[in-house]
């Protein structure tokens, strides 16, 4: 069965695009089947994936809109109250990655916010819009069946509207990236209150016979917190500079005294156990990441990740080749890493485990 996990932080700049991607990349690496979905707007990480670089390239993005495979056009059926069912889309495989496949965005996505958000009133209206809190979901699972994939990676926009809220509470798991500063600390004592808020009303949801027997059901799901990514620190003689430390310790300190106790008294969490094996402690911070500079640019440029970028892609020699090869390989096994506790993580022991 397929396993749905967020990539959320309704603080922008957290790099949950760059995330998503090279996490995706490195667990299809590992013979897991990923489908990336982009539900933000802003299209990025569809942008980083089928790639702008010319005429060409947007002749073919064009192409791939207008056979309708992107998440707007998949949901239309219940939006747009068309005669007929949604179904699966064609994603588009990802160049380079055998197992790897994306579901674009479209920046008109966020035209269903409105509607999504009346519905999820659950008030008198929920009749007419029976269909709409479950469609997101149905049309996940459609298209994870028709790819037999292992893992969804949801990339999410920088919100707290009625689509996250609807896609996170549909989420398997969830995890946090955060940048070291201010706004990330803010971002976190925000989401403790959030978060909970959503749970509830994802509970009174499935509680409701209406959406139960709608067309497309909305899912007993229960989003679990794998834990939070800090990156885009700089580094100077292999550790953090100081004032990055601050705010790296201010976020894990924010992160144990009010999200995971939050998250606990709302069913959010993995038993303590799971966190423990995988040598995860205090703030549950999966990995973190230094900034990856110039290298971000390449990538985006050559659609593939700072750690599989080849030399003829780097255009490099010398010192300046060997130094960044050093940190290539660096950031290839802080990926694997997060890949594997990931798959540990959401494994099925864990999957439906219940927080002491």
């Amino acid at each position: 069965m397929v396993k749905k996990i967020a990539l959320f932080n309704h603080k922008g700049g957290v790099s949950k695009t760059t995330t998503t991607f090279n996490l995706g990349w490195m667990l299809a690496s590992k013979g897991k089947r990923v489908i990336l979905v982009d539900s933000d707007p802003q299209c990025n990480l569809t942008g980083m994936v089928l790639g702008e670089q010319s005429e060409n390239d947007e002749d073919r993005i064009q192409e791939i809109y207008n056979a309708a495979s992107n998440i707007k056009a998949g949901l239309a059926p219940a939006f747009e109250s068309q005669p007929k069912a949604i179904e699966a889309i064609n994603c588009i495989p990802v160049k380079g990655q055998d197992n790897l496949f994306l579901l674009p965005g479209h920046i008109g996505f966020a035209e269903y916010e409105v509607t999504l958000g009346i519905a999820q009133e659950l008030s008198g209206s929920i009749q007419a819009l029976k269909n709409l809190p479950g469609s997101i979901n149905d049309l996940l699972e459609k298209t994870a069946v028709k790819l037999n994939a292992d893992y969804i990676l949801i990339d999410m926009s920088p919100s707290l509207g009625s689509i996250n809220q609807n896609i996170l509470m549909i989420s398997d798991f969830f995890l946090v990236p955060t940048t070291a500063d201010f706004f990330s600390v803010m971002a976190i004592d925000s989401l403790a209150k959030v978060l909970p808020k959503w749970r509830s009303w994802a509970k009174s949801a499935n509680s409701l016979q209406i959406l139960k027997e709608a067309n497309y059901p909305f899912p007993n799901s229960n989003p679990r917190f794998l834990g939070i990514i800090i990156q885009n620190y700089r580094i100077k003689n292999s550790k953090e500079t100081a004032a990055f430390q601050t705010w790296i310790r201010k976020i894990e300190e924010a992160v144990i005294s009010k999200l995971i106790p939050n998250l606990k008294n709302s069913d959010m969490m993995l038993l303590d156990s799971a966190y423990q094996e995988q040598g995860m402690s205090g703030s549950l911070c999966l990995t973190k990441i230094p900034d990856f500079n110039s290298l971000i640019a390449i990538s985006q440029q050559h659609q593939t990740p700072v750690y599989a970028l080849t030399n003829q892609q780097l255009k490099q020699s010398g010192v300046i080749l060997e130094i960044t090869k050093n940190k290539q390989e660096e950031l290839k096994k802080t990926f694997s890493d997060l890949a594997d506790k990931i798959i540990v993580l959401s494994a099925e022991s864990h999957a439906y485990a219940v927080s002491a």
